[in-house]
C-alpha cells in the first residue's frame, strides 16, 4: 500500500462539484511525507493534540448551538401550549397531537435525502441553510391563526430540521478519525440534555414580554427563538470549516490529511494508483447501506432509546410536583438529572473513544436506565422515583454518542455512510410516535403502562446492541480468514484491512 498516492481521479470531471474536487485534494497527504515519517511518537501526539484542539474550538461549539436551536424550536410548541396557544388559534388536543405527528413524519422523510445533498453543496453551506430555513419557519409559527396554518408550519419545520443531526454526524466523520467521534458527538449532544431545562426557563422569560405589538406572549416565544436561530445560522456559515484545510496551518493540515487518509479504506484504481474511499454517487451504495445488518441492529436499538428519551420529560415534572414543589419549582429541580447525565455522558464518550469500543460500553451503561424504569414502574414513593430519574437519564443519554458514532465508524464509502447515518436516524426517530401515544394524561401520575412499555423496549435495545457486537466480531473474523479478499482495494467497509469497531 502506498502512503503517498498521486491522485487525479476527478480532474475536470463535470459530474463532481467544486466542493467534491476540493475534498479529493484536501483529504490526501502530499507526495512528500518525509517530515511526517521522521517525527517521533511524542511529536505526533503533540501535533495531534494541537490539531484536535483547533478543530474542536471551531466545530463543537457551533454544532452544540445548532443542535440546541433545533431542540428549542421543535419543543417550544409545548411551552406555547401552556400559555393558551390552543385556545387562541381554536384547536383541540387531537389537532395538536396531529400536528406533532405531521412534524415527525416530515422530519423522518428528510433525513436520508439531506445527507445525500450535503456532499454536493458542502456542509459549510448546507447546515447553515437548513438552520436558517427552520429559523424562518419557527418565526412564522408566531403568526399562525388556525389549525391549517399550524399544520403547514410544523410540516415545514420537520422537513428543514430533519437533516441536521445526520448531517452533523456525516460532517464530523470527515473531520475526525473513527476513534475520535464518540467524544465529539457526546460534547455537542449534551446541549440536548440541557435544552430540556433551558427551554422551559427561556419560554417563561419570553412570555413575560406580554402583548407588545398586539401579539400574545406565546407568539413571542416562537418569534424570538426563531430569530436567534437565524443569527446562529449566520455565525455557523462564517465559523465552520469545510475541511481540515480550512481550519489548520500548513504543517497541521498535512498531518491531519495523513491521519484521515490512514483511517479510511483505499481504492486501487485501474491505472494502479491508490485512492481513498470513492466519492462518486451510486444508487448501489444507497441500496447496500439500506440492506446492512448493522443499520437495522443499531437503528432499532436507537428507536427504543429515543422513545424513552422523548417520553422522559413528560413525566419528570409530574414526579417533582408530587414531592410537594410548585410547577415553577419543578422546572428548576428537573435541571439536576439532565445536568448529571450531561457530565457522565461526556465521560463515557471519552472512555468509548479511548477504548475504541461502542457496543460493550452501551451494554454496560444501558442497564442503568433499565433498572430505573423497572423500579419506577413498581413503586409509589415519589422520592424513590426522583432518584431513579438520575439512573434513567444517565443510562439513556450515555448511549447516544456511542450508537450515533457506531454506524458511521463502520460504514465506508461516502454515500454508504451518508445512507446509513441518515437511515439510522430516520428509523430511530419513529420512537417519537411511540412516545406520543404511550403516556396519555389519563395514566398519570403513575404511568405504569408507559413505563412498562419503555422497559420492554430498552431490554429489546440491549439485545439488538449485543447482536450487532456479535455481527461485527464475526465480520472481523471472516476478514482475517480471507473470506472478504475479493473486496481488497474496494475502498469501502468490505475491504479486509478495514476492521469494524465493536
Amino acid at each position: 500500500m502506498s502512503s503517498s498516492p498521486n491522485l487525479s481521479s476527478k480532474g475536470d470531471d463535470p459530474s463532481f462539484t467544486p466542493y467534491e474536487k476540493h475534498l479529493e485534494s484536501a483529504d490526501r497527504p502530499s507526495s512528500d511525507n518525509a517530515y511526517i515519517s521522521s517525527m517521533t511518537a511524542e511529536e505526533r501526539k503533540a501535533l495531534t493534540r494541537r490539531i484536535l484542539f483547533k478543530l474542536d474550538i471551531r466545530i463543537i461549539p457551533v454544532m452544540a448551538l445548532l443542535f440546541l436551536c433545533s431542540f428549542l424550536d421543535r419543543t417550544n410548541v409545548g411551552n406555547a401550549k401552556v400559555y393558551n396557544m390552543e385556545h387562541d388559534i381554536n384547536i383541540s388536543d387531537h389537532q395538536y397531537d396531529t400536528c406533532l405527528v405531521i412534524y415527525y413524519a416530515f422530519y423522518i422523510a428528510s433525513e436520508i435525502p439531506s445527507n445525500l445533498v450535503l456532499k454536493k453543496i458542502s456542509p459549510k453551506i448546507w447546515l447553515p441553510v437548513l438552520t436558517a430555513a427552520w429559523g424562518i419557519v419557527a418565526m412564522s409559527l408566531g403568526f399562525v391563526q388556525n389549525y391549517a396554518g399550524l399544520m403547514v408550519a410544523r410540516a415545514f419545520l420537520g422537513a428543514t430540521e430533519g437533516g441536521l443531526l445526520p448531517g452533523i454526524v456525516l460532517y464530523l466523520s470527515g473531520m475526525y478519525t473513527r476513534g475520535e467521534m464518540a467524544l465529539r458527538i457526546g460534547l455537542f449532544y449534551t446541549s440536548a440534555s440541557l435544552s430540556g431545562a433551558f427551554g422551559g426557563l427561556l419560554a417563561r422569560g419570553l412570555h413575560e414580554i406580554g402583548t407588545r405589538g398586539g401579539l400574545a406572549g406565546w407568539r413571542w416565544i416562537f418569534i424570538v427563538e426563531g430569530l436567534v436561530t437565524i443569527i446562529v445560522a449566520g455565525l455557523a456559515y462564517y465559523i465552520l470549516p469545510n475541511s481540515v484545510d480550512d481550519a489548520l496551518n500548513e504543517e497541521e493540515r498535512e498531518f491531519a490529511r495523513y491521519r484521515l487518509y490512514n483511517d479510511k479504506p483505499k481504492t486501487r484504481l485501474a491505472n494502479g494508483e491508490i485512492s481513498t474511499e470513492s466519492e462518486r454517487f451510486a444508487w448501489s451504495e444507497v441500496r447496500r447501506g439500506l440492506m446492512s445488518p448493522q443499520l437495522w441492529f443499531s437503528a432499532t436499538a436507537y428507536l427504543a432509546i429515543l422513545a424513552a428519551l422523548y417520553s422522559f420529560g413528560l413525566f419528570l415534572p409530574t414526579i417533582i410536583v408530587g414531592l410537594g414543589y410548585t410547577p415553577n419549582e419543578a422546572q428548576l429541580w428537573s435541571v439536576i438529572p439532565y445536568a448529571v447525565a450531561a457530565v457522565i455522558t461526556v465521560g463515557i464518550a471519552f472512555l468509548s473513544d479511548h477504548l475504541r469500543l461502542r457496543g460493550p460500553i452501551m451494554l454496560a451503561s444501558l442497564p442503568l436506565a433499565i433498572i430505573g424504569y423497572a423500579v419506577i414502574a413498581n413503586v409509589d414513593s415519589n422520592r424513590v422515583k426522583y432518584g431513579m430519574t438520575f439512573l434513567m437519564a444517565t443510562g439513556l443519554y450515555a448511549t447516544v454518542p456511542c450508537i450515533l458514532g457506531w454506524i458511521s465508524n463502520n460504514s465506508a464509502g461516502h454515500y454508504m455512510r451518508a445512507t446509513t447515518t441518515g437511515a439510522q436516524l430516520a428509523i430511530a426517530n419513529c420512537g417519537g410516535f411511540i412516545a406520543a401515544f404511550i403516556y396519555p394524561k389519563v395514566q398519570g401520575p403513575e404511568f405504569f403502562i408507559g413505563h412498562t412499555v419503555i422497559l420492554g423496549l430498552l431490554c429489546f435495545a440491549w439485545v439488538m446492541i449485543l447482536l450487532n457486537v456479535l455481527y461485527c466480531a464475526k465480520v472481523n473474523r471472516d476478514k482475517a480468514k480471507g473470506l472478504y479478499d475479493e473486496f481488497i482495494g474496494s475502498g469501502d467497509d468490505r475491504d479486509p484491512e478495514f476492521k469494524l469497531v465493536l
